[in-house]
């Protein structure tokens, strides 16, 4: 897939959703990044929380067959806005600078750069470094 793909692309490029897919549970307006993995899951299939389906290019990510960096974790390079918006004292115009700040530097390479985040200061980063990985 091209530069700058969405989730709904790669469904349509690997041939669509089986009947058992549930893709009311991708974001499928999310944007990929090289190198990622991408699980649809089943309906009814529970997957842990903080899972989207994405996963960055190890298998790492926030769903990749259901679980993130250790064990999880929020990818900070793949969370969509709802997931993002999730996180404690994160909320909606926060998620949206995150995500922004994403497509303008790049993925994060580290958990501390979410501080390069406007309104991110050290308390926050203390909050969400269990809680989120790269």
């Amino acid at each position: 897939l091209p530069a700058g793909s969405r989730v709904h692309q790669a469904v349509a490029a690997a041939g669509g959703g089986t009947p058992s897919a549930d893709l009311n549970r991708l974001n499928l307006a999310a944007m990929l990044t090289d190198g990622q993995k991408l699980y649809v899951p089943r309906a009814g299939e529970e997957i842990p929380a903080g899972s989207s389906g994405l996963a960055g290019a190890a298998g790492e990510g926030s769903g990749g067959g259901g679980t993130g960096p250790a064990g999880g974790k929020v990818n900070l390079n793949t969370a969509g806005l709802e997931e993002l918006d999730a996180l404690p004292k994160v909320g909606p115009v926060l998620a949206q600078r995150i995500v922004d700040w994403r497509k303008e530097h790049g993925p994060f390479k580290t958990v501390e750069e979410l501080d390069a985040v406007d309104g991110v200061g050290p308390k926050m980063l203390e909050t969400l470094l269990p809680l989120v990985g790269v």
